[in-house]
């Protein structure tokens, strides 16, 4: 017989308070346009996108995600010291060690929380969100802050015709906490790492260490490129909707719930036409409010999912109690999908 005492955590958890930042400087196609050759109905077109969020410098991963974090715990009603974790996700935090969690977690007030960041680019906040359930039930923290956080910018090539117009910037989050009743459903989540190379950086960063110029990418001025991502668009496309389309129905039915009882879908906003194929295939009822933050946010990555629930509760678009089907897909390939109750 075991002599480990069993966890004692709450039966279940749901999500208690969302909160985003988006940065001040609003970045138009026309911006775009003075670096690649392409036109604004081009870029709409093909992503639904018009504007993006570009961060200054003043605007770090820690910076913003310190304000995400700061709403969704008003929003709770969660005080700082009550926080027994804070996780990450991000692509775009650029000191391997240590975590920005650990940084975020002493700047928001707690009281020692866990911290660490995570890797799971555009899936991240859903890989995240199932992370925080499982300590709230296990009981390892009673209410955890999860944050996706991006500067995309830094990652943006802006002579890439194919991604110059894609990327933008931001910080979504939320706080999960203990709950009566289901509140964040089963997670239907994996990865298909034999198509990794399909959406991925364009140059590791080890070849700058090595700092032989003729190995590393330039410029049209013959200056060296910072790394970008870079993506095979319509592989990822066809992917995303016939392949995610079946992720999203299994998450609906771990969930036992019905298109019919669905109230909003948030998809990751990586492109409007992937989150229209989507609605589609999935047939889901007109009844049911779509997040299309990518619109006027561009694809923000880990950020994308919150910063759209963010954006729908404050328009009033989605209304707390709502049921919210989630899903993010992307580079790994990784994927995650959920059904929440909207706080």
């Amino acid at each position: 017989m075991s002599k480990i005492k069993p966890s004692k955590g709450s039966p279940y958890a749901r999500i208690l308070g969302v909160g985003g930042y988006r940065p001040a400087r609003v970045v138009p196609n026309e911006v775009i346009l003075e670096t690649i050759d392409s036109s604004d109905e081009w870029i709409r077109s093909r992503s639904g996108i018009r504007t993006r969020h570009w961060a200054n410098d003043e605007e770090t991963v820690s910076a913003m995600s310190l304000e995400a974090a700061g709403k969704a715990l008003a929003a709770a009603g969660i005080a700082a010291e009550q926080v027994g974790a804070v996780v990450v996700s991000t692509v775009s935090h650029f000191e391997q060690t240590p975590a920005v969690a650990t940084e975020i977690a002493a700047k928001l007030g707690t009281d020692r929380a866990a911290a660490f960041d995570i890797s799971a680019g555009c899936a991240g906040f859903g890989y995240a969100l199932t992370l925080a359930k499982g300590m709230v039930v296990e009981g390892s923290a009673e209410y955890v802050v999860v944050i996706g956080v991006e500067r995309l910018s830094d990652l943006t090539d802006l002579e890439d015709r194919a991604t110059a117009f894609l990327f933008g910037d931001g910080a979504g989050a939320v706080v999960v906490g203990p709950s009566d009743e289901p509140g964040i459903g089963p997670t239907v989540w994996g990865s298909e790492g034999d198509k990794s190379d399909v959406i991925k950086q364009t140059v590791s960063w080890n070849r700058y260490r090595v700092g032989d110029l003729d190995e590393l990418p330039l410029d049209s001025a013959g200056r060296v490129k910072f790394p970008a991502i870079t993506q095979e668009g319509q592989t990822v496309f066809r992917w995303a909707v016939f392949e995610m389309a079946k992720v999203a129905q299994q998450a609906l039915d771990a969930a036992g719930i019905g298109p019919d009882e669905l109230d909003v879908f948030i998809p990751h906003q990586a492109n409007e036409r992937i989150i229209d194929s989507l609605f589609k295939t999935l047939k889901l009822p007109e009844t049911v409010t779509v997040a299309r933050d990518v619109r006027t946010t561009g694809n923000t990555s880990a950020a994308s999912i919150p910063l759209a629930m963010d954006r729908l509760m404050e328009t009033g678009e989605a209304k707390s109690g709502d049921t919210a089907l989630v899903i993010g897909f992307g580079a790994g390939l990784a994927y995650a999908a959920t059904v929440v109750t909207l706080p």
